[in-house]
């Protein structure tokens, strides 16, 4: 998988007088395209092998490893109220930070169909979540991005899991953690 070149031309707009930009990873699902700020993504990685966990919901696919670290993988598919993602050659995981609480952040695994850019839109260009006729939670949208005349979702990573949600998955990092020292010599 190719490395990601992300380009800053916030400044360049700032030099020229010019509206301020903010940078979005957009993304595939079901052949829908999201976006989220690039400031919650840590790193974006082939899809590794994923090891499912007894009893947890559909939605989360299982943990990785992840330089040593027990790293839980949400599948966005599933998360969104569609099946589960079914894996392709261009299938990956991104690797965001979401926050439970205040300088609370946990690391978690995004399983994607496909990343596509990251795209500068125009802070004039971003509009708030709709009342209703989405087919997602609206909990779940933070924004929406005006890209020419097509709107992108821009999800809330802060809202895709609620704070129980993301204690359940901190236990769970850490038993998958001590079970894989329990069997390694």
């Amino acid at each position: 998988m190719g490395e990601l070149v992300v380009s800053d031309k916030r400044g360049e707009a700032a030099r020229d007088g010019a509206e301020e930009m903010c940078q979005y990873l957009t993304f595939s699902v079901f052949d829908e395209r999201f976006a989220m700020s690039i400031s919650a993504v840590k790193e974006i990685i082939e899809t590794p092998q994923v090891t499912r966990v007894p009893m947890t919901p559909d939605y989360i696919r299982g943990v990785i490893n992840l330089r040593g670290s027990v790293v839980p993988v949400v599948d966005l598919g599933a998360r969104l109220g569609r099946s589960p993602l079914i894996l392709t050659k261009r299938s990956c995981i991104v690797l965001v930070e979401v926050l439970a609480g205040v300088g609370d952040g946990h690391v978690l695994g995004m399983l994607v169909d496909e990343v596509n850019s990251i795209l500068d839109i125009a802070r004039a260009d971003i509009r708030p979540p709709p009342e209703f006729g989405s087919e997602i939670r609206t909990d779940f949208i933070e924004s929406m991005g005006r890209v020419d005349d097509v709107f992108v979702v821009i999800l809330s990573m802060d809202h895709l899991l609620s704070i129980q949600e993301l204690a359940a998955l901190r236990r769970l990092g850490e038993e998958a953690a001590r079970t894989s020292q329990d069997v390694d010599p």
